[in-house]
C-alpha cells in the first residue's frame, strides 16, 4: 500500500489543549452545545464569585435586607439599618436568604448567587431558543457573546435586582413567543411564573414590558387589534396573583409608609418627580451606554460600519416602501428580536431616571444580532475580524506583562512614585504585586497568555468558526484573569470590611449609631457597606437619640453633630484612617454620653 502523501498527513498536535481547530470544525449536537455553554457559565461566573469584597453601597444595601430576614424572621417587610423599608419587592432578597440558609449567614458568595444563576439561566434559555431555529453554533456564539460583554458580565456578578429582572423578562418573552408559535394553546404557565417573578423583583414594569412586546408582535403578525390586547390582559391578570398577595401582606405591616414608598418608586420615578435625585440623565443616555456596555465587541461593530455597502441598505437610501418590504422579509424570530429590542429601549429612554443596567433585557437580542454580524464578517471580511482578534490578543499579553513587571522592585518603585504615594495607590500596587494563592488563581493570571498562544498557533487559518471562537475566547480569558486575580486584590483595598473588623473587636455586640449631614427627605443615607459587615447593627442616631453609645461619622460630619446635640459629650475612640467606599468620607469612631454623666 503506497504511503500517504506528506502534504496530506495531519500535523501532530504537540499541545492539543491549545488547538482550536478541532472545536471549530466540530459539528455539535444541541445537547453538546448546551453542556458546553453550561460549563462556560460555571467557569466564568462561579469560580471566583465570592473573592471580591463589597466595595460599593449598592450590593450591601440589597444583601443586608436578606440578612435582616434571617435575623428577624420577617420575610414579608424586613427593616434594615434599624428603620428602613426595602426599596424593591422581595424576590431577590428571598433568593439571597435561601442561598444563605445552608451557611447560616449572608456572604459575598451567597449574596451574588441569585444574579449568577439568573444570568446562567437566561443564557441557557437563549441557547435553547435559538439552537433549533438558527443552529447550534449561532446559538452558542450569541450566548457567549452576551455573557462576555462588559455590562452583562458585571451584572451577573453583582448582588442587585437588575440581572434577576432581566433574566425573568427575557424568559417571559421567549416563553410567550414559543407559546404563540405553537398556536396559543392552553395557559403559558411558565411564562406567567416568569412575569410574576419579574413583578416581585422590581414592580409592575417587570410584567408590563414583556406583555407590551407581545401585543405589538401580535399586531405585526396580522392579528386583529383586540386579540393580542385581550390575551395580554388575562395573562397579566394571572401574573398579578402572587405579587398582589405580597403587596397586600406588606401593606398590612407597613401601612401608609409602605404605600408612599411604592408610589414613589413606581410612579414618581417614572415621572421624574422623586423626593431625591435618582440617576437623572438625558434621553440619549441609554444608546450611548448600550454601546459602552458591549465593550469589547462594540469595537468590532464600529469596524463593521466601514465595510458595509451602505448603498444597498434600505434604511439610508431606499424609499419607505422598501423599508416596509425589508420588514416584511424578516422571519418571525428576526421580527420578534427587533421588536423586543426597540420597545424596551424606547421605554427606558422616557423616564428621567436612567441607569445602564435598566437595558439588560435587550442584551440577549443584541447578542443574537452580534452573532449574525460576527459570522458574516468572518465570511466576507475575515481580515477585519483577525485585526480585531489581534488587538484583544495584545491586550491579553499586556495585562499579564503588567503583573510580571510589577514583581520587579525597580518598576514598582517607579509606579509608586508616579502614583503620588497616596496610601490607597500604594495599597493597590502592593496588592497587585502579591503572588497568586492556589492553583485557580495561577490559572486566572496565566489564562490570557494561554489564549494568546492559542491564537498565534491558528492565526493563519481561515476557518470562520475558528475566528468566531477566538472573538469570544480572548474576552473570556480576560474576564477570568480580572475576576480571579486582579479585581479582588484591587477592590478589596477599598472595602470597609477591615474597618468593620476593628470595630467588632472593640464593640462585639450592641447597636452602633451613625450621623450624616447629607440626609434628604425620602432618602436617608447610611454607611451601607460597613453596616453589612457589622451585621446590620448601625442605625441613624436621629431615629433613636439615645443618651449614650457609639457613633460612626465622617470627618466633615462630627462638628455638625456636636452643634446639633450640645447636651452630648463626644470623644474619639478610633480614627479608622479609611475612606468609606460608599461616599469617600474619612471614617471616625466616637463614644458619646450626656454631659450630666460625662464627668467621673
Amino acid at each position: 500500500m503506497p504511503s500517504e502523501p506528506l502534504h496530506a498527513r495531519s500535523p501532530k498536535r504537540r499541545f492539543p489543549f491549545l488547538s482550536l481547530s478541532a472545536l471549530s470544525e466540530a459539528s455539535l449536537s444541541q445537547a453538546q452545545g448546551f453542556a458546553l455553554l453550561a460549563l462556560v457559565c460555571l467557569v466564568s461566573l462561579f469560580l471566583f464569585m465570592g473573592d471580591t469584597l463589597f466595595n460599593t453601597r449598592g450590593e450591601p444595601r440589597e444583601a443586608v435586607v436578606a440578612l435582616s430576614m434571617l435575623q428577624d424572621g420577617n420575610w414579608i417587610l424586613p427593616v434594615n439599618n434599624g428603620v428602613d423599608l426595602a426599596y424593591k419587592p422581595p424576590l431577590l432578597h428571598w433568593l439571597v436568604a435561601l442561598c444563605s440558609l445552608p451557611l447560616g449567614e449572608v456572604t459575598e458568595l451567597t449574596a451574588r448567587m441569585p444574579s449568577a444563576l439568573a444570568l446562567s439561566g437566561m443564557l441557557l434559555g437563549l441557547y435553547a431558543f435559538l439552537a433549533p431555529r438558527r443552529g447550534v453554533h449561532t446559538a452558542l456564539l450569541a450566548s457567549v457573546l452576551t455573557l462576555t460583554c462588559f455590562e452583562v458580565h458585571r451584572a451577573g456578578l453583582t448582588c442587585r435586582v437588575d440581572m434577576l429582572l432581566a433574566a425573568l423578562t427575557v424568559g417571559a418573552l421567549l416563553l410567550l413567543y414559543v407559546w404563540h408559535e405553537r398556536g396559543r394553546r392552553g395557559v403559558p404557565w411558565w411564562a406567567v411564573l416568569c412575569l410574576s417573578g419579574a413583578f416581585l423583583t422590581k414592580g409592575p414594569v417587570g410584567a408590563a414590558l414583556p406583555l407590551a412586546v407581545m401585543v405589538v408582535y401580535g399586531w405585526c403578525q396580522g392579528a386583529p387589534w383586540w386579540r393580542p390586547v385581550l390575551t395580554a390582559c388575562w395573562i397579566g391578570a394571572l401574573a398579578c396573583v402572587l405579587p398582589v398577595a405580597w403587596y397586600v401582606a406588606a401593606w398590612q405591616q407597613g401601612g401608609e409608609r409602605f404605600v408612599a414608598l411604592v408610589y414613589e418608586e413606581n410612579v414618581l420615578r417614572l415621572l421624574g418627580k422623586m423626593s431625591y435625585a435618582s440617576h437623572i440623565n438625558p434621553w440619549y443616555y441609554h444608546p450611548i451606554m448600550l454601546l459602552a456596555g458591549w465593550v469589547p465587541y462594540a469595537l468590532l461593530a464600529v469596524g463593521a460600519l466601514f465595510v458595509v455597502k451602505w448603498r444597498s441598505c434600505p434604511l439610508t437610501t431606499c424609499p419607505w416602501h422598501r423599508l416596509r418590504d425589508w420588514w416584511r422579509s424578516l422571519d418571525s424570530v428576526e421580527r420578534f428580536s427587533w421588536l423586543a429590542f426597540g420597545i424596551i429601549l424606547v421605554f427606558y429612554c422616557i423616564p428621567k431616571s436612567k441607569r445602564s443596567v435598566y437595558l439588560l433585557p435587550v442584551y440577549p437580542f443584541v447578542g443574537y444580532g452580534m452573532a449574525c454580524l460576527c459570522k458574516w464578517l468572518a465570511h466576507e471580511h475575515a481580515r477585519l475580524v483577525r485585526g480585531y482578534v489581534w488587538l484583544l490578543a495584545v491586550l491579553a499579553v499586556l495585562l499579564t506583562s503588567m503583573w510580571g513587571l510589577l514583581q520587579v522592585d525597580a518598576v514598582a518603585a517607579v509606579v509608586l512614585q508616579h502614583a503620588g504615594q497616596k496610601a490607597q495607590n500604594v495599597a493597590f500596587v502592593e496588592a497587585l504585586r502579591s503572588w497568586p494563592q492556589g492553583v485557580m488563581a495561577w490559572v486566572a493570571v496565566l489564562m490570557p497568555v494561554v489564549a494568546f498562544v492559542a491564537w498565534v498557533r491558528h492565526r493563519r487559518t481561515h476557518r470562520r468558526r475558528m475566528l468566531c471562537a477566538m472573538v469570544v475566547a480572548l474576552p473570556l480569558s480576560l474576564h477570568l484573569a480580572l475576576d480571579g486575580y486582579y479585581l479582588p486584590r484591587m477592590l478589596n483595598v477599598k472595602s470597609d470590611y477591615y474597618c468593620a473588623q476593628r470595630i467588632k473587636q472593640m464593640v462585639p455586640e450592641g447597636r452602633i449609631y451613625s450621623f450624616r449631614t447629607d440626609v434628604t427627605p425620602g432618602n436617608p443615607m447610611h454607611p451601607f457597606t460597613i453596616n453589612f459587615y457589622l451585621g446590620d447593627r448601625i442605625a441613624p442616631y436621629e431615629a433613636f437619640r439615645p443618651a449614650e453609645g457609639y457613633l460612626l461619622a465622617g470627618d466633615a460630619d462630627i462638628d455638625a453633630f456636636k452643634e446639633r446635640y450640645p447636651q452630648l459629650a463626644t470623644s474619639e475612640v478610633m480614627d479608622l484612617q479609611h475612606k468609606s467606599c460608599d461616599d469617600r468620607k474619612m471614617l471616625h469612631f466616637y463614644r458619646f454620653t450626656t454631659l450630666s454623666t460625662a464627668q467621673p
